[in-house]
């Protein structure tokens, strides 16, 4: 009888000492893996934030392109006021008025030609 306790005391040791060891483990690997789990979102958010650039730099130049044509640079001059060499400007006011009437009267003889 004097063995039996014994074994309960060395299964009880090998138990504990187990759980020290997983411990130990579980310790020297935490920082390791939270460390990899931060860098992970990390580029999760980088990886999104590149995709948006990315599309943002496509509009960019999607623009850019549309705006360097020939037809968009003389539309442009045109409503700063420029003109063409041996063009003649004339300055239309009161348009807006003019419309107004213009839609009224359309009304009023059946509209239309």
């Amino acid at each position: 009888m004097a063995r039996r306790p014994h074994r309960l005391r060395s299964a009880h040791f090998l138990r504990w000492l187990a759980v020290g060891v997983l411990l130990l483990i579980a310790l020297l690997y935490y920082k390791p893996v939270r460390t990899y789990i931060e860098r992970r979102h990390a580029l999760a958010g980088r990886t999104a934030e590149v995709r948006s650039l990315q599309s943002e730099r496509d509009r960019l130049r999607r623009r850019l392109t549309a705006v360097t044509s020939q037809q968009a640079l003389t539309r442009q001059a045109r409503r700063l006021g420029f003109i063409k060499p041996g063009e003649r400007l004339f300055i239309v006011k009161g348009i807006p008025l003019w419309r107004k009437l213009d839609s009224t009267l359309d009304g009023r003889d059946g509209g239309g030609p």
